[in-house]
């Protein structure tokens, strides 16, 4: 792949960018419609996917937050398929920066040159994402993966997402209200994964609560190779989720490396009641012994108390049988209000105890089939549903609490990841993996 010489820095020039894409989208509706004048027939596949390409192009040049919201945007249901596919490719192969441009930031956040601190360091970086790449490097028989974040990221994430906002309004199919309502979230989130002095410190604390999970392993850290905008870890030899899947490994094998993926999610978020948010394909490795490498830390959600009762009740709650239950729960959690019409009520209740007893079905089995292609087809078909109700979208208050576009971003990413593998899970098997709640 091209390796990039220079990244747009500043408000400015990244901005320009954004309104060069536009144009160029503008153009590519202009082709649409002229095409459409000679064939009624002519759906929108070919406009997305060039508009997509274009989008991604300028994203993965711009890199950090931009790029950011794209790999997040690519595991969003409701997203067509030519942006999911294009924005995937945020999760480990975006266009890398060149060598003299790594240097320079050892330089600038180490003191010296990558050469001065390692016996080697590969020139060529071994995966790039949308924050920074990873080189592979070696002190005598100990082999590292070096994460460099790329110039300038950590200073435009708030300009980048105002820029952002209205593709994300056209692609995501949301309201105004409810973008802005949560964009102060993920900007927080952003913010806190360009500093790898915390991600460092979040590495080290989840990984040491995490060694009781079987089949998982994680890297050691090392602070002394590390600083604000480089990590030090140790190398993991194994291979990217397509690769294993690719392999064509047994059932046995899938399952395995599933429940300790499952298990790896679950004791987080009920036993430590804070999360690694952040699980796309990229930051798992399938590794040699059989076993799964679980990477970057920099993205961790702290679940608050107020906020995991009512969710986890919502999950466990049988929704049809407890009408009042469920009322009581969808206005603590904000997915109905007081300002809704009854209109309004029936349809939001409605649309969410659907969407609820989809996601819920896992906990309420000992095991569940992730492999099961209807069953995440059912989830995007819903959430596609919804997306187009016009009675959905002309609502003019955002559902929801903030903490829900993490928790629920974990949730979807995970059944993804389950489901890809083809992974069947024991979902009782010990309580420190399940949820803490006492129902009425």
């Amino acid at each position: 792949m091209k390796e990039q010489k220079k990244i747009p820095v500043g408000k400015v020039k990244r901005a320009s960018r954004f309104i060069s894409t536009g144009a160029k989208i503008g153009g590519n509706y202009v082709k649409y419609y002229a095409k459409k004048l000679f064939d009624y027939s002519l759906d929108k596949e070919e406009l997305h996917a060039d508009n997509a390409s274009d989008i991604y192009k300028t994203l993965s040049n711009l890199k950090g937050a931009a790029l950011k919201v794209a790999q997040m945007m690519s595991l969003n249901e409701t997203l067509p398929q030519a942006y999911a596919d294009k924005f995937a490719l945020a999760q480990y192969n975006a266009p890398p920066l060149s060598y003299p441009l790594i240097v320079n930031t050892f330089r600038k956040y180490m003191g010296k040159s990558p050469n001065d601190i390692f016996d080697t360091f590969s020139k060529k970086a071994v995966n790039a994402a949308s924050i920074g790449q990873i080189h592979k490097a070696t002190i005598g028989n100990k082999t590292f993966a070096v994460k460099i974040q790329y110039p300038g990221v950590a200073d435009s994430v708030k300009s980048d997402l105002r820029i952002l906002k209205p593709f994300a309004l056209k692609l995501l199919n949301i309201t105004k209200a409810e973008l802005e309502y949560f964009m102060e979230e993920v900007e927080q989130m952003l913010i806190d994964e360009t500093d790898y002095k915390k991600e460092i410190q979040q590495s080290i604390e989840l990984t040491e609560a995490c060694e009781i999970i079987e089949n998982v392993n994680f890297p050691k850290y090392y602070e002394q190779y590390s600083s604000e905008k480089i990590i030090t870890m140790d190398w993991m030899d194994g291979v990217l989720m397509k690769d294993f899947i690719e392999s064509n490994p047994s059932q046995s094998e899938r399952n395995k490396i599933g429940q300790a993926i499952w298990d790896f999610f679950n004791y987080q978020i009920h036993s430590l009641r804070k999360v690694h948010a952040d699980p796309h394909p990229g930051n798992f490795i399938f590794l040699t012994n059989g076993n799964v490498g679980i990477i970057d830390y920099g993205c961790v959600k702290i679940i608050p108390d107020d906020f995991y009762e009512p969710y986890f009740k919502l999950v466990l709650t049988d929704l049809e049988k407890n009408k009042s239950e469920a009322e009581r729960l969808f206005r603590q959690v904000n997915l109905i209000t007081d300002k809704d019409t009854d209109k309004e009520k029936e349809l939001f209740t409605k649309m969410f105890k659907e969407l609820i007893s989809i996601v819920s079905i896992p906990f309420k089995n000992d095991e569940f089939d992730f492999g099961d292609k209807d069953y995440l087809k059912s989830m995007f078909e819903l959430g596609h549903k919804y997306a187009k109700n016009k009675e959905v979208r002309k609502a003019n208050s955002a559902r929801g609490l903030k903490h829900a576009i993490y928790m629920n971003r974990t949730h979807f990413g995970l059944y993804s990841i389950l489901n890809k593998i083809g992974a069947k899970v024991q979902t009782q098997k010990d309580e420190r993996f399940m949820p803490v709640v006492s129902l009425e």
